[in-house]
Parts: structure tokens; sequence; C-alpha cells
């Protein structure tokens, strides 16, 4: 297996653009400016490769032919109605098709690159539209890039695949693709359904008939920080990840669980963003010989958050993590404010948090973050041999 890091990107995949709206493609165009400014892209070892749109064999590999055949047509027709399009949350625009398929090879091509050696890592920023349904749109997204991505390892041999999504909401879209399927475990942590959309991704919501304990669900209640955040991840992921065995690890980074992102309620920082990252690529080290493959997801604080959060997981699929401490270029700055003025441009790749934990225990009295991990650990764990009450497990 190689150890360089494939980037899938191209100016291409900024077309996924659904126009005056929360998903606005210049998060990922900040976010690949400032990896390149700190020398991210040019490391040793770190190959971009251009991607190729997903054709309709592979897209059908989740998504439903006539839901194919409308998303083509919307476009051409004002009065279309149907399928979750024409929405405000999912609005039709030109070539949506086109840069939806183009998401999905991008994601697809990081996998392929991982599973067959080409690489240990590979981040696709532009994907992670993980709330797409197999005939609907949803959360902004039109198709599953995670979902039709893990598809394609399956078909490619794959026997164990994790999938962990760090997004503030349910990872609902690809959880539903695998209800049915033991071979892929989905890990969602989000805010609390009770308060945020989709309204899904109950501890009890732990996979259909013959692959009960495939689907994981960490419902946090809103205002948690990085310390409860943490605390949550670290007593959930690694257990379940380990008792699973996975030998690709597919995660979704969402960057929207950030205290000043507009759309949700947690309390994180870029610090603690960054610390899930690390966290995560050492459970791809530990448990699947590196094989990770990274995609973006939401995040809405556009200049504030996103191309930090997501510079730093460049970071740490390609090497070494940028200190915190460290500026941001002077020519990006100036960049990010012509492409937004009037936004707060950060001058320094931290929020100053410090994003340690104290380790969950099954004693004491518990917090509101301490009960909805009793929840999830007491619903799921014994479905994968794991005891509720053993911090060990």
């Amino acid at each position: 297996m190689s150890d360089d890091t494939v980037v899938v990107w191209d100016e291409s995949l900024l077309a996924y653009d659904m126009g005056d709206h929360p998903l606005d493609p210049v998060r990922v165009e900040l976010t690949v400016a400032l990896a390149r400014e700190l020398g991210i892209l040019d490391r040793p070892g770190v190959r971009l490769v251009k991607p190729e749109p997903a054709d309709d064999a592979l897209l059908t590999r989740v998504h439903d032919p006539a839901y194919l055949a409308a998303v083509r047509a919307a476009p051409r027709d004002p009065l279309f109605a149907g399928y979750g399009l024409g929405t405000s949350d999912n609005p039709i625009f030109d070539g949506m098709h086109e840069s939806s398929a183009l998401i999905v090879g991008a994601t697809v091509a990081a996998a392929e690159a991982v599973w067959r050696g080409d690489a240990r890592r590979a981040v696709n920023v532009a994907g992670g539209l993980h709330h797409a349904m197999p005939a609907r749109a949803s959360g902004f997204c039109v198709y599953n890039d995670p979902a039709v991505a893990i598809a394609r390892l399956l078909d490619l041999g794959a026997e164990r695949i994790a999938y962990v999504d760090v997004d503030v909401h349910h990872g609902d879209g690809v959880q539903q693709v695998f209800w049915d399927d033991p071979r892929v475990l989905t890990v969602s942590l989000h805010e609390t359904p009770l308060a945020l959309f989709p309204g899904t991704g109950f501890p009890d919501e732990t996979g259909g008939p013959g692959a009960q304990g495939s689907a994981v669900n960490m419902p946090l209640p809103p205002g948690v920080d990085d310390t409860g955040w943490q605390r949550a991840f670290h007593a959930i992921v690694p257990s379940v990840l380990r008792a699973f065995r996975p030998q690709v690890l597919v995660s979704q980074c969402g960057a929207d669980g950030h205290r000043l992102d507009p759309l949700a309620d947690l309390n994180l920082t870029v610090d603690g963003q960054r610390a899930t990252y690390l966290a995560l690529r050492a459970l791809a080290d530990e448990l699947c010989d590196g094989r990770w493959v990274a995609t973006g997801g939401g995040g809405y604080a556009l200049v504030e958050v996103v191309p930090r959060a997501w510079s730093h997981l460049l970071a740490v699929a390609t090497g070494d993590p940028i200190d915190p401490a460290t500026l941001t270029p002077s020519a990006w700055r100036e960049l990010a404010a012509a492409r937004r003025p009037g936004r707060e441009v950060p001058l320094r790749m931290t929020d100053d948090a410090d994003p340690s934990y104290t380790p969950w225990q099954p004693t004491g009295e518990p917090n509101a973050v301490d009960r909805a991990i009793a929840a999830t650990r007491k619903t799921v764990f014994p479905l994968l041999g794991l005891d509720p009450h053993d911090p060990r497990d």
C-alpha cells in the first residue's frame, strides 16, 4: 500500500451551487485556497486527482432510476414538483445532475484509491452530502456521495466498512441505505433530533432485521461544547469500531457543530474539530491499516469556520497536523475578505480552546451528556457484544 494521500479536487466541484442558499460553494473554494497557502497540498506524498462524474450504473447502486431522470429533467421544467426538489432546502439549479454526479464521482475516486492501495488516505472536501435518499433530495443533498462510495467499496470486495458521521445533523441518508446491511456500520454523533433536522438519529435506531447493531446513534443536547463532545465521541466510537473491526473507515466531517454555525446549536470550536479528526485518523491507523476516506459535509459559517476546520482535516489526512497557533496567510485573508466582504476573517487557525476531556465513567451524578452516552451504550452495546457499563468497552 502506498503511503500517499489523495486529495480529489477540481474547481468544477464548485458548480454544485444552489444560489442564495446556506450551502455556498465559497466555503469549499476558501478551504482549498487556505490549504494551498498553508502548503498542505504541496506536501510530499500528496496527489491531487481530478474527478470524473459518476455514471448512471454507479448512481443507481443507491438511487432509483426514476429519481435520476427527475434530477435531469427538473431544471428544464419550470413547473416541476416532487422528489424533494424545488423546495427552499433543495432548490432546482442548472446543471444539477451533472454537478451532483461529479461530487459522487469525486468521493468514489477517493474510496477506490484507498481500497486499491494507491493511497492510504483520501479526502473530498466537496463531498459529504449525507441526507440524500434513494428517491428524494433532502437537506441540501441531491445525490448521496458517501453512500455511493460505500456501495462501490462493497462491489470491490470490502466486507466490513465503518462510516462515522460527525456532522451536527444525523447522517440519515447513509443509515437508511445500509439499514439492512450488516457489512456497513453507520455511526453518527449529532445534535438531538428533538431540536434539529432531520428528526432522526435516536439511540433505538440500531439497524434492520439481520443487521441489529449496525447503526449507532449518539444524539447530544443543544449547547454541548468540546469537552462534552469529546467525552461522548470517545465513550462510543472507539468501542463500536473495535468490536466491528472495519477494513476501511469512511467519515463525514461536517463543520456545522461549531459555535458560530448559524443553523445549529452546539458549541464546538475548530480546536475540538481538529481533535476529532486526529481521533478518526488514529482509529483508521489502529483498525484499518490507515485506510481512511474523509469527506466534508455541512458547515455554514463560510469564512469564519469551514476553511479552517477542513484545512485542519486536510493537514491531519496528509501528515503532520497544523499547529493551532498558526496564522492564516495574508493572501488567504485578502481573498476571503474579497469573496465575502463584511465577514470576520480569522487571523489564526485556532479558537484558543482546550479540547481535553474527562473520560466517561458509569458512576457519579450524570449530566445531560452522560445520560445521552448511557442511553446509546445501553441500547446498542449489547448488540455488538459489549458491556454498556464497563468503561473499558
